[in-house]
């Protein structure tokens, strides 16, 4: 084989090799294209996962604000209870004392 042979051989080989990778491209791109149609679902969808996302983060801004107020809420209960059971125990305490009182005073 002279060196004109060689080179037209490597040409065609490379030739070929070239029309066989636009064809593998070709191809994979034939069966991977994606249709107006789903392109328009993919934009429907993204749109919806926005809104969902959107709504979450409403739903658990006004689910941690609530929960604030309820906290807080029940703090404020919390202290009204300890109050009035003070209340109680110092007004049990007091009435002790008057029955020990009014005891003293009817025993002498």
């Amino acid at each position: 084989m002279n060196r004109t042979e060689l080179i037209i051989a490597t040409a065609v080989v490379l030739f070929i090799a070239f029309l066989m990778g636009w064809f593998a491209h070709w191809l994979i791109h034939r069966f991977v294209r994606v249709g107006q149609g789903e392109m328009s679902d993919l934009d429907n969808m993204a749109q919806q996962l926005h809104e969902a996302e959107e709504l979450r983060d409403q739903a658990i801004e006004y689910y941690q604000q609530r929960e604030a107020e309820l906290t807080n809420q029940a703090n404020q209960t919390e202290a009204e209870l300890r109050a009035a059971m003070d209340g109680l125990r110092e007004a049990r305490q007091e009435a002790e004392e008057l029955r020990a009182y009014i005891e003293r005073a009817n025993a002498d």
